[in-house]
């Protein structure tokens, strides 16, 4: 078995796999448990949960990814000194890779737990640690030989979609062409799956999923867990954006327990940035996802617990120690002292008829690597004028032909940071159209042929043969699911909070209920400042807790 030769292995080889001292292993022994394999022996398999992060002592373990298609790569061999594992060990969720004791292997293992106190109690130790599981995540994801597999035309929507949540859900998987790839179509006919039930998604653990919704897969895949109803949490968080991360990390940092929930993905819509030049820290930039999938892992080495993706249904007032409970998805419900309303804000969409038959094919809220790849040399049009609509311009740029960049107003000088303004210009395959707005979209079963504007000041209509459109165009706050949960929102559906309400900074219309990020009404809608809210919002969560009015009796017109 050939090793691996992924960049980020090579590149960064030593923070990877880096092998301890005598002094740190000695240290690290207290977290763990004595183990031994026999030579062959099964350590670790793909799809079921490892038993911790485990230690090598004596012999060689053999770290193997691929498998579910018979081809099968050694990523690493790990010697005395070394250990194995990687992000889904530091919250016990089923492993993407397989282990094999090499030789018979002397070690101790770290379970999940005490790999978290580990990282906290030992700084220094923790932090290397840390580093070589993000390490080695972002080379499996480079590789994409390990993690689901989604069988299908490349151009489907469904594909598109699985595709989608996987990516920004920072899971390894593999895309393959049920139209051109042979091993597709191998495993289309071994399980006899008709073509119009494609795609399939094979996951690790053997089993096959026709279609499947974002909730069945992550379930398979052990990304979502069931919910524990006898568990009380301190706080539990509605949505996993800047905001809800922020708030999650620093609460679970001071002691509080955590559970945070999301119906979609973390990161929100600063996860689907290409690119944040202007976030404090990062002087050469990062891309949304990276700054997020950094939150996301940051809050499970403090413990949160992460139920994504799950939609929170209703917000209710419960008896005894907790204070609110949370319906969920598949009758789950949490209980918590209190909670923080971070659901942030959804897309808007374009009010044209034959829009939603585009969806998730031609038509795109978000510009990452996939849409990327979807429209390499072709023409495209984007139509919004924020720094969203910036970034992604400049972003499809560097792949597409031509972007038409479509703005309602005069100019984007009003509404776009002066650095992309600028960045815009100085691209020759930029054009941008102020005064601009899209009147429709030519095409059939589901594939998009044309797109036809006008400009709002002469009435010229102009049609091009674009097959991707993609939308910029703001949203709306994500505020549906709490039409019935006595929570007051403005007249445009954001969540009041504060002194007009005789409530403490960022409480909402009921105790204990705070909202933070782009759904609190009045908050500024940027990364940095969600981030400062959700530090902020801890503050208010401890005072709430330590007055006692988690297990107050609700009162009357004060629920």
């Amino acid at each position: 078995m050939s090793q691996s030769t992924n960049p980020i292995f090579g590149a960064r080889r030593d923070q990877a796999f880096p092998t301890l001292a005598e002094a740190d292993i000695d240290r690290m022994r207290r977290f763990g448990e004595a183990s031994f394999y026999a030579a062959g022996e099964n350590i670790i398999t793909a799809g079921d949960v490892a038993p911790g992060l485990i230690v090598v002592l004596s012999g060689k373990v053999d770290i193997i990814q691929g498998g579910g298609l018979g081809r099968r790569e050694t990523i690493v061999t790990h010697g005395p000194g070394s250990f194995v594992g990687e992000l889904a060990q530091l919250s016990a969720r089923p492993s993407l890779v397989n282990a094999q004791a090499a030789d018979p292997v002397e070690a101790f293992v770290i379970p999940s737990q005490r790999l978290r106190d580990l990282m906290v109690q030992e700084a220094n130790l923790g932090e290397r640690i840390m580093r070589a599981l993000i390490l080695r995540r972002v080379g499996l994801l480079e590789s994409s030989t390990s993690g689901p597999i989604i069988i299908g035309p490349q151009d489907n929507s469904d594909v598109l979609r699985l595709q989608g949540f996987l990516a920004r859900s920072g899971q390894p998987h593999r895309v393959l062409d049920s139209e051109s790839d042979p091993c597709a179509k191998t495993l289309v006919e071994r399980f006899d799956v008709d073509p119009h039930h494609l795609p399939i998604v094979l996951c690790p653990n053997g089993r096959l999923l026709l279609n499947p919704g974002e909730k069945d897969l992550a379930r398979c895949i052990g990304l979502l867990r069931p919910i524990d109803a006898d568990q009380l949490y301190d706080v539990a968080i509605v949505g996993a954006g800047p905001a809800g991360l922020a708030a999650a990390v620093y609460a679970a940092s001071e002691g509080l327990s955590t559970i945070v929930l999301d119906c979609r993905a973390f990161g929100g819509q600063a996860g689907a940035s290409s690119r944040i030049e202007n976030y404090l820290g990062f002087p050469t930039g990062i891309s949304g996802m990276a700054l997020m999938a950094r939150a996301y892992n940051q809050a499970q080495k403090f413990g949160v617990e992460m139920v994504i993706p799950d939609e929170v249904k209703l917000l209710s007032a419960a008896t005894g120690n907790a204070r609110y409970t949370l319906d969920v998805g598949d009758g789950e419900t949490v209980r918590t002292r209190s909670v923080v309303i971070a659901s942030g804000a959804r897309y808007r969409r374009l009010d044209i008829p034959n829009l939603a038959q585009f969806e998730g094919t031609c038509v795109h809220y978000w510009a990452s690597p996939i849409e990327g790849r979807l429209c390499a040399g072709q023409e495209v049009a984007l139509v919004g004028a924020g720094n969203s609509a910036g970034q992604a311009a400049v972003y499809l740029a560097s792949h597409a032909r031509k972007v038409a960049l479509l703005a309602r107003g005069g100019s984007l000088e009003a509404s776009m940071s002066r650095y992309l303004v600028e960045r815009i210009k100085a691209q020759p395959n930029i054009e941008v159209l102020t005064g601009t707005e899209v009147e429709a979209l030519e095409g059939d079963g589901g594939n998009l042929a044309a797109v036809r504007w006008r400009n709002r000041v002469s009435g010229e209509e102009t049609t091009r043969p674009n097959r991707h459109l993609f939308l910029f165009i703001g949203a709306d706050p994500n505020t549906d699911w709490l039409a019935n949960c006595d929570v007051a929102l403005d007249a445009k559906g954001f969540v009041r909070t504060g002194s007009d309400l005789g409530s403490a900074q960022m409480e909402t219309s009921r105790s204990g209920v705070f909202a933070i990020g782009d759904v609190r009404s009045g908050s500024v809608k940027r990364v940095a400042a969600a981030v400062g809210e959700g530090a902020q919002v801890v503050a208010a969560l401890h005072a709430y807790l330590a007055l006692g009015n988690a297990n107050a009796p609700l009162t009357p017109g004060r629920p």
